[in-house]
């Protein structure tokens, strides 16, 4: 049956598959966020426990997406693709029927993996299927499918929570899997590259360098940020990362070309990226259980209330690349960084009496931040650096990004606790993400000011790409 389809019947099929399976990652994401409550009063779980619901998935989607691109090359694309979305969809469906938060938290780590593999395989096979402007468009709409879904994410979260209750947000993206995995068997298949190997080292020390830190970061607040467990795990975490440096400048075939990063232009517009990121999603995590706790809000209408904070990174990615031909780029990118940072500082006025008017201009403001950059940064990323680079630009490029909002949502998760004392609840809860915010505002003004300083080409440097 595979071989009766018709050449452009299976190219169809192949955009389905990985639009489907990119559509449930930010639905996992935000949908375990909003679930957070409803799980901890359901399972009986500490404030340590519940947030690796997130983090574990989080981290484990960071740590394994380089290696998982790296092992696609070896043992081919659609492989990795089943492979992820076949472990994804057992992982989630089986965090649907979880009946203790260690057994959930395991499962969700599992499904990060999974969703790695799928990301980094899917947009691989998407790359092999199409080419010159079909490819273009195909990853346009790639893009607009995962703003889609992070936008309208945790609307669809909040109501499957309210409806059906929590353990929906894992077992409808684990339907959406299943649907992929049926057309699986239609994708083109395809070889590993030969001479290709998978750097082991690289993949073992920044994995375990990440998920050391995110570790950390989750367990400090209980054991004491001054405790010698936590300060040990910063420092093996530290030196692990030194160590994952010196072997990645001395492989043949590394899994990050960290050369890219003296690239100063290339190195601004990650930083604009991490910084953006590191803003914008660890408020979609940890927002929602403030307007529920404290609020006074359900799921469905605290994800209702999210869409002022998403909807503009899916309106203002067009009028993003438009600002972006008639001004400097810096201009655009440093000014997107400083909007996202602008919203966080008015965020610090949230109070248990908020309303949406009153989160409405803090919340465009960082949606605004976010919806400007998406798609302009990624081209002005790839564009800084020699075209036989772009492969390799792009895949780093996705990681600093990605690891900056995982590492971004353990630290944010870590003051929260310390702070609140683990409650999460009433005036120390305000006082907190208060704090919070003042502290992103912080780091995004920080990010605005390094774009800026590293966009100054030095004399006598030759333009980026040149």
């Amino acid at each position: 049956m595979v071989q009766t389809i018709s050449l452009g019947g299976r190219k169809t099929l192949v955009l389905v598959a990985v639009l489907l399976s990119t559509l449930t990652f930010p639905l996992t994401i935000t949908g375990a966020a909003l679930a957070l409550p409803d799980i901890r009063a359901d399972l009986g779980a500490d404030l340590a426990a519940a947030q690796w619901v997130v983090n574990a998935y989080n981290a484990c989607f960071a740590g394994f997406l380089v290696f998982a691109g790296s092992l696609a090359d070896v043992v081919g694309r659609r492989r990795i693709f089943a492979a992820g979305v076949g472990l994804f969809l057992t992982a989630s469906a089986l965090c649907g029927i979880a009946g203790d938060i260690a057994a959930l938290n395991g499962l969700r780590a599992l499904a990060g993996i999974g969703a790695a593999a799928a990301v980094t395989g899917g947009s691989a096979v998407l790359a092999e299927t199409f080419d010159g402007p079909a490819r273009t468009r195909a990853f346009g709409l790639l893009g607009t499918v995962l703003g889609a879904g992070t936008a309208f994410g945790p609307t669809v979260a909040g109501l499957l929570v309210d409806l059906l209750g929590w353990r929906a947000v894992f077992a409808a993206p684990a339907v959406v899997a299943g649907l992929v995995l049926a057309l699986v068997p239609f994708l083109p298949p395809s070889r590993g590259a030969r001479g290709r190997r998978v750097d082991w080292p690289g993949a073992v020390l920044f994995t375990s360098a990440l998920l050391l830190l995110i570790s950390t970061l989750v367990e400090g607040p209980e054991r004491g940020f001054g405790s010698p467990v936590t300060v040990g795990g910063c420092i093996a975490a530290a030196a692990l990362g030194v160590v994952f440096t010196v072997v990645e400048r001395r492989r043949a075939d590394p899994m990050f070309e960290l050369g890219l990063l003296a690239n100063r232009r290339f190195l601004s517009f990650a930083v604009a990226a991490g910084a953006i990121m590191a803003v914008l999603v660890p408020l979609l995590v940890y927002l929602p259980s403030y307007l529920i706790t404290v609020v006074g809000l359900d799921a469905g209408r605290a994800g209702l209330w999210l869409l002022m904070l998403t909807v503009p990174t899916v309106l203002l990615p067009s009028a993003g690349a438009e600002l972006a031909k008639r001004l400097p780029a810096v201009l655009v990118v440093a000014g997107s960084v400083a909007l996202s940072g602008t919203g966080a500082l008015l965020l610090t006025t949230i109070g248990p009496d908020s309303t949406p008017l009153r989160l409405l201009l803090p919340c465009l403001l960082i949606g605004a931040g976010a919806g400007l950059t998406n798609g302009l940064l990624d081209g002005l990323a790839i564009s800084s650096v020699r075209s036989d680079q772009a492969g390799t630009a792009a895949g780093m490029f996705n990681t600093v990004r990605i690891t900056s909002e995982t590492i971004g949502i353990a630290a944010v998760g870590a003051v929260l606790a310390a702070l609140t004392a683990g409650g999460l609840a009433g005036e120390p809860y305000t006082a907190a993400l208060r704090a919070v915010c003042g502290g992103l505002a912080g780091l995004a003004a920080l990010a605005a000011v390094c774009v800026v300083a590293l966009s100054r080409r030095a004399p006598g440097t030759p333009p980026a790409g040149g």
